[in-house]
């Protein structure tokens, strides 16, 4: 019998997406209280290209080489000792932040949610952290009630659309900011666009927003800040802007740092900032309460993450530059299985 083959993507040094490089690794063997899993699929995140070039602070204190993957979706090849509740041949998931971009991987079995038989394991991926990331968003960080007039930034991108989609489901009434040529992709979302190039969001609503999802940080928060109606919040959970503003992960930090003050500012409005992997810290519990219901909403068919390409190992460098130029409709997601030329890679318009 061959033995399986194990690759990896591997990050060499901090840099661009020439730094990374797919390898040959040793095919890993199940510990105690670990499972083995197959990997069926890997999304790929704009939070990947921030550990790429060592601006994630969850990521901050290690050092290369590394293993690229912040989720995965796996079958079960081998069960380590004491693992109880699973069998081989399951499919599971887990939020791993580094690691998955790979064949082969060994999970801990407390850490992993059972995925329901029937749905394609390259939605079940996107699920884990745009879609994870949405739903906590509106539901433990802002408690977000029907009715309330909520603006997304960056409605385009995966964790905008995954805010449109389920906050349209909790009877919201929602703006989506993006660059113009997404405005029917928000529309078909539930949304009304609001046009970057073309429209200051802080005067779109008249008295301001109930709340305020902001990814992107542009001019440390303060915009997002000041659209807000007295008693608003902004829920804050990324820095895109200062990413591609080439500023240091200490400014940034210092932006997160000053949204806590701002609650003592006139007005009463408040401002978080939300952390995914801080939440799942705190309430490990809804992580995977969290994650059943969002797959149990994928397997209704009542939700339908879009995945823009699913694409090879080999593919994972061209993907990050992707995610950097920015302009995708859906979710990159990493098919081990796929070869290079079955995968669908395009490019994003300009």
């Amino acid at each position: 019998m061959i033995e399986p083959r194990n690759r990896v993507v591997q990050l060499r040094r901090f840099g661009g997406p020439e730094e990374l490089e797919v390898v040959d690794a040793p095919l890993p063997t199940a510990g105690a209280d670990e499972v083995r899993v197959r990997v069926l699929a890997s999304g790929l995140e704009y939070t990947d290209t921030l550990i790429r070039r060592h601006l994630y602070p969850q990521t901050a204190s290690r050092r290369p080489p590394l293993v690229m993957g912040y989720d995965v979706i796996g079958e079960i090849d081998q069960l380590g000792d004491r693992v109880s509740g699973f069998q081989l041949g399951d499919r599971v998931a887990d939020m791993t932040v580094l690691g998955s971009n790979a064949a082969y991987r060994t999970l801990q079995a407390r850490h992993l949610t059972r995925v329901p038989v029937g749905i394609d394991s390259a939605q079940a991926a996107a699920l884990i952290l745009s879609w994870m990331t949405a739903y906590q968003l509106l539901h433990r960080a802002a408690r977000v009630q029907p009715g309330q007039r909520v603006l997304v930034h960056g409605a385009a991108g995966a964790v905008g659309q995954a805010l449109l989609v389920l906050g349209s489901m909790a009877g919201l009434q929602l703006w989506g900011g993006a660059d113009g040529r997404h405005a029917a992709l928000i529309r078909e979302l539930g949304a009304t666009p609001v046009d970057y190039q073309r429209e200051d969001f802080t005067r779109v609503l008249p008295g301001g927003f109930d709340v305020v999802f902001d990814g992107i940080g542009e001019d440390g928060y303060r915009r997002s800040f000041s659209a807000l109606k007295r008693g608003g919040l902004l829920c804050a959970y990324g820095y895109s802007a200062g990413v591609q503003d080439q500023q240091r992960m200490l400014t940034m930090l210092m932006w997160i740092a000053r949204l806590y003050l701002w609650r003592w500012l006139p007005g009463g409005r408040r401002a978080f900032f939300y952390s995914i992997n801080a939440m799942r810290l705190q309430h490990p519990e809804w992580f995977t309460e969290d994650l059943k219901r969002l797959f149990t909403l994928l397997a209704s068919g009542a939700i339908q993450p879009r995945i823009a390409a699913r694409i090879s190992l080999d593919e994972v460098a061209e993907a990050h530059r992707h995610l950097e130029a920015g302009g995708l409709e859906g979710k990159l997601v990493l098919c081990p299985d796929l070869a290079p030329q079955t995968s669908g890679m395009t490019r994003p318009a300009a």
